[in-house]
């Protein structure tokens, strides 16, 4: 029997979370099944079921995917001795998911959304977002705390609250995105600059 390298196994699995991308995207979580996902792979079950034991399983690794790369894009943030401007953050950020989310293959802040309505019915779901979401809050504290070692923002609040409202902003703006459609990175932190300003 020849041997699976590990290439082929990245392969694979790419493979089949992009299948479920593409299912979620267009039929929703909750309607997705795993049969869909086997289908739109290509893949026997046997070979879906070898990587994920459950829908929830997939979940997890497409927001996983779609988080690594932001989390990634924090670290390059992060790796400058420049100061660090909150705002000019979040602007980078909500850039990167509108590149993120144009990709081919399924809008993940159309799967992030209806992994939040989801996480509401089934503890799994929110279990999976509520991990992911932190550490992404996490990585706006460490900006905050940077912003605060420069003099951008007072030393006296604390990093974690600046974290919350940070983190606050980028559900917005998803929602008005796929909602309206009407919203750029750009305007969006425009109007926020300019409400700061009062």
């Amino acid at each position: 029997m020849p041997k699976v390298t590990e290439e082929h196994r990245v392969a694979r699995r790419a493979q089949i979370v992009a299948a479920a991308r593409t299912c979620v995207a267009e039929e929703g979580f909750h309607k997705t099944t795993m049969a869909d996902v086997i289908q739109t792979s290509g893949l026997s079950a046997g070979a879906v079921y070898g990587y994920f034991k459950s829908k929830e399983d997939i979940v997890e690794a497409i927001a996983e995917e779609a988080l690594s790369s932001v989390d990634e894009l924090f670290a390059n943030v992060l790796v400058t001795d420049d100061p660090l401007s909150p705002l000019l953050v979040l602007e980078r950020v909500l850039n990167h998911i509108v590149s993120v989310a144009e990709r081919p293959g399924g809008d993940v802040t159309r799967i992030a959304l209806q992994a939040w309505a989801e996480s509401l019915r089934n503890p799994a779901v929110k279990t999976i977002a509520e991990g992911k979401y932190r550490m992404l809050r996490g990585r706006f504290a460490e900006v905050a705390r940077r912003a605060q070692a420069d003099g951008t923002i007072d030393a006296d609040v604390d990093p974690e609250h600046v974290a919350q409202v940070l983190f606050g902003f980028v559900p917005g703006f998803i929602l008005q995105r796929l909602l309206i459609g009407d919203i750029s990175a750009g305007t969006y932190t425009a109007g926020l600059r300019a409400l700061l300003r009062n």
